[in-house]
């Protein structure tokens, strides 16, 4: 039988049976169907144009409404697709070319920001008065330092305020300029004062005759950054001080629980350090002198004097010659008297004798410079937790910790944390148990706004589309022309093929009742199973395709 269908079908051209079966219809019929079937082709080319659209990217955002409508006119001159954000604040392009859009943009200075630097002064006329040259010039000087300190990573945007006052040749009316500087902040950003003083020395350094502390700088909450009773500042501790009392107490908390972890365990003891440090910078010079030195200390100088003095007497002659000047006369020339020899006249003589006496001293002198940064003094507390203990019966208890283990510990936190007694180091070691660790229930997404569900569930649609139109086409479209061309083809009585005497003997009657849908359909999948050139055949005629069938 299956021979015999297969006969047939070769000996039956497919061409005029779908001609046929067309011809057949009424107009109305075709007319509808031509509609199907451009509405099939139509869903069919959305569903795959809408399955290869491109996930957009941010390309720019927070922007200013000049740069915005510039950026979109590049765009459009591009023929670059685009959308625009919610509210007109961000632009969004394809995510494979926004690398390539922005240093395209970038190219032709895009986005300019909103803020005009020294650019300003190169379009400038002639004839333009001393006045508006002046503003010209603040704008830029305001712009420029407004980009410069964007540049900052925690900065997003920045704002400059330049108050500078007219010269005047009166020393009492001169007025010093003045800065105000506005931050945006990066959500989750903050500067620390040594940002915060870079800003405030930026800004006085591009203005003339502009001191540090002219210069105001706001966060976009309204809080002054730069206040001059900051008690830091008063204390003399900046940021690295404050860093450094950090990094002394995180290293003594380490040691503690690199000590303690393998006694009680790491979830077991909680360990605090509060150090005291001294930065004051400090410099003594002492000189020393060791008392009462030996006898036999060495000599450094010896120093002897003696002195000889004898009463001359009563001299002169006495009476009316005594008041009357003296007559020169020749002094005798008489025999000197041997040296250290009192004279023989028999006048007393005074003897002064006096001896000086130098030793090497034991003298000392000690320079000492004190580095800043000295432990003045640590506080530490720990707290450890009772031991667990298991029941014969399988539960567990907590057991508090004996005096010999709290002293042993009490012993190693001492040591490892470099007790002195001498600075007034203070430690306290307690055992307590601890509370139970709840855990806090995180409440679960909801599965329509978990990211990854949401992309999963858009990729799943695209899919599940492309089947549901392929399906419609299938059940709308092809399967009703099929069942038309089956209901209007000729119904030969009998189908002969010129071959041998077997094939005679083989024809087929067609049986003039509608076959069932079941048994047509098994006989179409046993023609294409047998001869699927026929098959080919009839659908290259559906599409307009067979050159054989037109020749």
């Amino acid at each position: 039988m299956a021979t015999a269908d297969t006969a047939a079908a070769q000996r039956t051209p497919a061409p005029p049976q779908l001609l046929q079966a067309l011809a057949a219809l009424s107009q109305r019929q075709k007319m509808a169907a031509a509609a199907a079937i451009a509405l099939a082709i139509s869903m069919l080319v959305g569903v795959w144009l809408w399955s290869r659209t491109p996930d957009y990217a941010v390309l720019f955002a927070n922007l200013d409404e000049r740069d915005g409508g510039t950026i979109v006119t590049a765009l459009q001159q591009q023929n670059i697709p685009y959308r625009v954000g919610p509210g007109g604040a961000a632009i969004l392009v394809p995510a494979n070319v926004v690398h390539d859009v922005r240093l395209r943009l970038a190219a032709q200075g895009l986005p300019k920001g909103g803020l005009v630097g020294f650019e300003v002064l190169e379009g400038q006329k002639l004839g333009v008065s001393q006045f508006l040259e002046q503003v010209n010039y603040q704008r830029a000087l305001e712009g420029e330092l407004s980009r410069t300190i964007q540049s900052i990573g925690s900065v997003a945007a920045a704002r400059v305020h330049l108050a500078i006052p007219k010269q005047t040749g009166f020393l009492r009316d001169d007025q010093k300029p003045s800065a105000s500087v506005l931050l945006n902040l990066y959500a989750g950003r903050s500067l620390d004062s040594s940002q915060v003083a870079g800003i405030v020395h930026l800004v006085a350094s591009s203005v003339p005759r502009m001191s540090n502390e002219r210069v105001s700088v706001v966060d976009q909450n309204g809080k002054l950054l730069t206040t001059s009773g900051d008690p830091q500042r008063a204390a003399g501790l900046d940021s690295n001080q404050l860093s450094y009392v950090r990094q002394v107490e995180h290293a003594t908390i380490q040691r503690i629980e690199s000590i303690l972890a393998p006694l009680v365990g790491n979830g077991n003891f909680r360990a605090q350090v509060t150090a005291d440090l001294d930065f004051s910078q400090v410099e003594e010079t002492a000189e020393t002198f060791k008392p009462n030195p030996s006898p036999d200390q060495a000599i450094r100088s010896q120093q002897t004097t003696e002195q000889y003095t004898q009463d001359p007497g009563a001299q002169g002659v006495p009476g009316a010659l005594a008041n009357q000047p003296p007559v020169p006369a020749t002094a005798p020339v008489t025999q000197p008297a041997a040296p250290g020899t009192p004279g023989t006249n028999g006048i007393p003589v005074n003897t002064n004798r006096s001896a000086l006496l130098n030793y090497e001293l034991d003298r000392s002198i000690q320079h000492i410079r004190q580095a800043p940064g000295q432990i003045r003094r640590l506080s530490v507390a720990v707290v450890v937790n009772h031991r667990t203990q298991t029941l014969p019966n399988g539960q567990t208890r907590t057991v508090p910790l004996t005096d010999d283990e709290m002293a042993r510990i009490t012993n190693l936190v001492r040591e490892a944390m470099g007790f002195n007694q001498g600075r007034g180091d203070s430690l306290n070691v307690s055992a307590a148990p601890f509370a139970p660790v709840e855990e806090e229930a995180v409440a679960a997404l909801p599965i329509w706004k978990d990211p990854a569900m949401i992309a999963l569930g858009k990729e799943l649609i695209k899919y599940v589309a492309l089947i549901g139109v392929l399906a419609l086409v299938y059940l709308g479209v092809i399967k009703p022309l099929v069942k038309a061309a089956a209901t209007h083809a000729p119904r030969p009585t009998t189908i002969a093929g010129a071959g041998d005497e077997e094939e005679d003997d083989a024809r087929v009657t067609l049986s003039k009742q509608r076959a069932s849908f079941d048994d047509k359909l098994a006989r179409a999948k046993e023609l294409a199973k047998n001869d699927p050139k026929v098959v080919a055949n009839l659908i290259k005629d559906w599409l307009g395709t067979n050159e054989e069938g037109k020749k």
